[in-house]
């Protein structure tokens, strides 16, 4: 009877194991790998692997993942049903462009001065903006904000393209972290207490 028992339990484990495939966890390592591309491309120059840091703190959502993977391996269909992580579509390929764009034409240089960073949360803020000239200054704030449109944009065009609204603020920390790790010497980036750092 102690047998039979344990035997029923073993099986009711196992169902709710197998009703876990229904429900698609945030694919963290695919979405590392697209973050890295999209950052690349818009900075114009490939990872330097010996400048990495991780100043952004995991995810919450990074357990999740690691649940997800054990899942994958007792139960092979949860793996099946996890989509590609998407981001090539007209309206990403637009707003990604727009950013390259103003990343060559005033963020390389406002980065280089100290009057910008990335913040902890996948946006740019002004740092210090005695670091340009007055007649900058104005033209600073505009910049900035119009990239900080477009980056809450392409996060929600991400998460959108994935079918999955709700990994916005997942990718967004995703993102959050490539920027930093893929800041060059000398440009700042902000700790997850908030406080700025010079890499």
């Amino acid at each position: 009877m102690r047998t039979f028992k344990s035997l029923m339990l073993l099986c009711a484990v196992l169902a709710a194991a197998s009703c876990v495939t229904i429900n698609v966890y945030f694919p963290a390592a695919a979405a590392e790998r697209a973050a890295e591309k999209f950052v690349d491309d818009v900075l114009g120059e490939p990872r330097e692997d010996s400048l990495l840091i991780d100043p952004v703190a995991p995810s919450p959502n990074a357990m999740l993942a690691l649940v997800g993977g054990v899942l994958d391996v007792l139960v092979p269909s949860a793996h099946a049903q996890q989509p590609d992580f998407k981001i090539n579509t007209p309206q990403i390929n637009a707003i990604k462009s727009r950013m390259a764009e103003r990343q060559r034409q005033y963020l390389n240089d406002w980065f280089d001065a100290g009057a910008i960073g990335f913040t902890n949360d996948g946006l740019v803020s002004v740092r210090d903006r005695s670091a340009v000239s007055l007649d900058q200054r104005r033209n600073l704030e505009s910049v900035v904000a119009d990239e900080n449109r477009d980056r809450s944009a392409v996060y929600r065009e991400i998460a959108v393209a994935n079918g999955r609204p709700e990994w916005q603020e997942e990718i967004q920390q995703t993102w959050a972290r490539e920027w930093q790790r893929n800041a060059r010497p000398g440009w700042y980036y902000q700790a997850p207490d908030g406080s700025w750092k010079r890499k």
